[in-house]
């Protein structure tokens, strides 16, 4: 008889615990179906591809691009034109100074002081101060510094143009004020 009561007690607390795992699990298969029925994607429909149309090449028109005359004649026209190496040549020639290896923006201009009667710039590089000097070079782009007043540096730089060609430009540091 225990053993008969012992069985119908498991029975009775099986059922009731199916009973409650059943609903759950429904009250989320619900919630999931009302969650997915409110998003809809709007997907816009993707246009039309462009219409290719081909041309045809005619010989006798365009000028051949693999032409070997055209690229001689090319050469010829570069080499006559005053080029403008006489900028890159002597920069090209000489030995690097230590600051040309640095770009120009990673460099502040901290002070300036006279020394010998001649102006000195105080400019910080990776928390490292240089004295420049006239004449001095500086940045990537070949700058050599022309003035140095109390609040900026002046340099002039030789860089490349859309053309290609070698111009000049002038650069400036100017006084940074440390922040704490």
């Amino acid at each position: 008889m225990t053993t008969l009561l012992k069985a119908l007690g498991l029975c009775a607390a099986a059922l009731l615990l199916s009973g409650c795992w059943g609903s759950e699990q429904d009250d989320l298969q619900q919630w999931m179906v009302e969650e997915r029925a409110k998003v809809r994607p709007a997907v816009p429909p993707i246009s039309e591809p462009k219409k290719f149309t081909p041309q045809a090449y005619t010989e006798g028109t365009t000028l051949d691009p693999f032409n070997s005359q055209k690229l001689t004649q090319a050469l010829r026209r570069d080499s006559a034109q005053p080029s403008s190496s006489g900028l890159i040549g002597p920069e090209l020639a000489r030995r690097k100074e230590a600051l040309e290896a640095m770009p120009l923006d990673s460099m502040a201009m901290v002070g300036s002081m006279n020394r010998g009667g001649q102006p000195v710039a105080l400019v910080m590089v990776d928390k490292l101060l240089y004295q420049v000097r006239v004449g001095n070079y500086l940045g990537l782009n070949y700058g050599r510094v022309t003035r140095i007043g109390e609040t900026e540096l002046a340099l002039r730089e030789i860089v490349q143009d859309a053309a290609g060609e070698w111009i000049e430009r002038v650069a400036t540091l100017e006084l940074q004020e440390r922040s704490k």
